[in-house]
C-alpha cells in the first residue's frame, strides 16, 4: 500500500510539473508591445535551396500541390509561379495531405517586393505544426511589430531570440524541430510540445515548450489530440511564397 500511495503522489508530481511547464510566462500579455525587441543581427550567407536528406518526406518540390489540400479537404487553392507556392488572399489555410507528428522540418520562405503594409500587416503568414502550433511567418525586416508575432516567434508566446530576418524578396529558411505534446489515455497532459528554430542559419528558438496552441489574443490549454495531424501554412491576406519544404519525422 504504501509503494502505491508513493507510485500515485511520484504521478501526481509528475504531471503537476509537465501542467506547470506549460504554463504562460506571468511576466507579459500576449502582443505586449512593452517587451524588449530582439536584437537584430546580420545573417551570414546561406547556399539555398537546401537539398533535402536522402530520409526526407519531400512535401514540396516545385512542380506540385499533390501532397496538400485546403482546409476543407478539397485541391489546394494556392498557386505555383516560378518553383514556388504562393498565398492566394482570401483561398485559406493549406495543408499537407498527409500527418505528422515529431519532425525535423525545412522551408523556405519569402515575403512580397515590395513591401507593403507594417506590423502584422506586412508580409503575413505561418508554419503550423499539427495546425496547432506556429512559428511565425513575417517581414520583419525594418518593420516593427509585437515581439512575439514577429518572424520566427512561437506565435504570441515566444519572441525569437534574435531578428535575423533578410529584406523582403530575399528567399529565407526555417530548419525546425518540433517535438509534439504527450497525453495520456484519460487526455491529460504528460509533457508540452517542444520547438526548436533555426532562421537563416542563426539559432532564434532553443527548445521552447508552448503552453497549449498558439492563437491571437487568447492561452489555450492543451487538449489531447492525435499523435499525428496536417502541416499547415497560413493565408493571412499577403502573397507569401514557400518552396523546398520537406521534413524527416523522428521517432
Amino acid at each position: 500500500m504504501k509503494s502505491s500511495r508513493l507510485l500515485s503522489a511520484s504521478l501526481a508530481l509528475s504531471a503537476a510539473a509537465a501542467l506547470a511547464s506549460a504554463q504562460p510566462p506571468p511576466r507579459f500579455k500576449a502582443h505586449d508591445m512593452s517587451r524588449a525587441r530582439p536584437p537584430v543581427v546580420q545573417p551570414g550567407a546561406q547556399t539555398l535551396p537546401v537539398p533535402p536528406p536522402s530520409d526526407a518526406i519531400v512535401l514540396f518540390d516545385g512542380t506540385d500541390l499533390s501532397d496538400w489540400r485546403s482546409a476543407d479537404g478539397g485541391p489546394a487553392k494556392w498557386v505555383i509561379k516560378d518553383g514556388a507556392i504562393e498565398s492566394v488572399p482570401g483561398s485559406g489555410y493549406l495543408f499537407s495531405a498527409r500527418g505528422f507528428g515529431d519532425v525535423q522540418l525545412h522551408v523556405e520562405w519569402a515575403t512580397p517586393v515590395p513591401a507593403h503594409g507594417k506590423s502584422q500587416g506586412r508580409g503575413n503568414s505561418g508554419v503550423f505544426l499539427m495546425g496547432l502550433y506556429e512559428v511565425q511567418v513575417l517581414d520583419s525586416y525594418q518593420n516593427d511589430t509585437y515581439p512575439d508575432g514577429q518572424a520566427a516567434a512561437v506565435y504570441g508566446q515566444y519572441p525569437p531570440l534574435v531578428n535575423a530576418c533578410r529584406p523582403p524578396g530575399e528567399w529565407q529558411s526555417y530548419d525546425i524541430m518540433f517535438r509534439r505534446p504527450r497525453f495520456r489515455p484519460d487526455g491529460g497532459l504528460v509533457s508540452p510540445a517542444r520547438i526548436s528554430v533555426i532562421h537563416n542559419g542563426v539559432l532564434v528558438q532553443d527548445g521552447v515548450e508552448p503552453w497549449g496552441p498558439t492563437a491571437w489574443l487568447q492561452a489555450l490549454p492543451y487538449t489531447a489530440h492525435p499523435d499525428k495531424l496536417p502541416l499547415g501554412f497560413q493565408d493571412h491576406g499577403n502573397p507569401v511564397r514557400y518552396r523546398n519544404i520537406w521534413l524527416v519525422e523522428k521517432p
